[in-house]
């Protein structure tokens, strides 16, 4: 009995022990407002068993074990604390520059308003949480209010996205109306052009009740190539077999195209994600790192032709997906890789249009270190940064991307080049009027 008490103690600390390395997690997100408070008393609760159940040896090493992350744990919660009031107190150096490369998610309207008035943002993620207990009305009135807050600041119009892909990702649903996937397009065998006119009416409606509420950025289509075989055991979020458009490159090109159209036309900017292809990725990003081994022949045949076709037909973002790819550089995100961006993207597809990762707070981004993928993206020459689901990330990422700017370790020449491809994007936006 006693033996099997020590035994369960020590497993209980040391979860407790690896709680508070990991404090703030973004999996624990559900647990955020009283966190530490929790682990803390946990951590003293522990510690006076062990006071009372343990030898005296062993007791002391538990109790010194608990009270460091107790105090661990405080001294994360201070350091976020930290963060937000100096973000609050506009204390932090070229927090506005870097702040042009943020694409936010939110809960705190208040705290949101800070970051919109001070330039601290470029745009704002809306999903289910934004829209629980109100109407289309408020929400549209609340991101009015928000665009007039930049005008009011002399800074340009804010981006406002959303993940409104219809089928199984319709983050703004029941709000907006619940629409198919995109493959449903394919339904009867029509023929490419009834392909391509089909998605470019379904995208021209979807993107007329988008501008409507006031969202000029939407974070569809997938085109990543459908696999043959369903989604893994472990696949909770990625889940592509159900929602990618065909198996065919050519029949998701069309719809991707029409798609995209449709929403340009109605003043909402299209995304193809997630380069490079999660089809050949069996692990889901969202919990784990992943590796896609795809041969480059193949990827270059099929899996990139939508992202290489659609992209240069439209001013549609690419998203990058939170993969490694081994045939080019093993040892880098694609987000963070020169070889992937600068060499790939940039210089053999010539497309000079905006780059946007995936959520940085997805595991396979956010355990290689927040500030160590957000530097590396900017300097390998993504435009935008993305933090949606722990939207609270955002207060160490101005604060770790603010020092990085003073310190010298962000590359200019890629943040002015990316400056010139985020107002040329702004102005599209401001000189597209859509009819309602």
């Amino acid at each position: 009995m006693r033996k099997g008490l020590s035994a369960l103690l020590w497993l209980a600390t040391l979860l407790l022990a690896v709680w508070a390395w990991n404090l703030k997690d973004p999996h624990l997100l559900a647990l955020r407002p009283y966190e530490s408070a929790l682990l803390i008393g946990l951590c003293l609760l522990l510690a006076l068993l062990f006071q009372r159940c343990q030898g005296r040896l062993a007791g002391i090493l538990g109790v010194t074990v608990l009270l460091g992350s107790a105090g661990l744990s405080a001294y994360g919660e201070w350091t976020l604390l930290r963060q937000k009031a100096a973000v609050h107190a506009g204390e932090l150096s070229g927090a506005r520059v870097v702040g042009a490369h943020l694409l936010v998610g939110y809960s705190d309207l208040d705290e949101l308003r800070v970051l919109v008035g001070r330039g601290m943002v470029a745009g704002v993620f809306i999903t289910r949480r934004n829209l629980q207990g109100k109407t289309l009305e408020q929400l549209q009135t609340e991101i009015g209010e928000l665009q007039q807050l930049r005008h009011a600041s002399g800074l340009p119009p804010l981006l406002i996205a959303s993940d409104q892909e219809g089928g199984l990702v319709s983050h703004l649903s029941p709000l907006l109306p619940q629409r198919a996937p995109l493959a449903s397009l394919l339904a009867d065998s029509p023929t490419a052009e009834q392909q391509l006119l089909r998605a470019e009416q379904y995208g021209a409606v979807q993107g007329a009740e988008l501008a409507r509420l006031g969202i000029n950025l939407n974070f569809s289509p997938v085109v990543d190539i459908k696999p043959d075989t369903p989604g893994q055991l472990l696949d909770f979020h990625s889940r592509i077999s159900q929602r990618a458009i065909a198996s065919d490159p050519g029949t998701v090109s069309t719809i991707a195209l029409g798609y995209s159209r449709g929403l340009q036309s109605q003043g909402v900017l299209p995304t193809l994600k997630h380069f490079p292809g999660l089809g050949g990725v069996s692990a889901d990003t969202h919990h784990f790192s992943a590796n896609l081994d795809t041969p480059l022949a193949d990827l270059s045949q099929r899996d990139w032709r939508p992202f290489r076709e659609v992209a240069g037909q439209t001013r549609a973002l690419i998203m990058l997906g939170h993969v490694v790819l081994s045939a080019i550089d093993p040892d880098n995100l694609v987000a963070t890789s020169p070889q992937l961006i600068e060499d790939l993207l940039r210089s053999q597809w010539q497309h000079q249009g905006v780059l946007i990762t995936d959520d940085l707070t997805m595991a396979a981004a956010y355990n290689r270190g927040l500030c160590t993928v957000a530097v590396g993206g900017l300097n390998a020459g993504v435009d935008l940064l993305l933090v949606s689901y722990d939207h609270e990330k955002v207060y160490p990422l101005l604060d770790c991307l603010s020092q990085a700017y003073a310190h010298g370790t962000l590359d200019q020449d890629q943040l002015q080049r990316s400056a010139q491809r985020l107002a040329e994007q702004q102005r599209w936006l401001s000189a597209t009027h859509p009819q309602p």
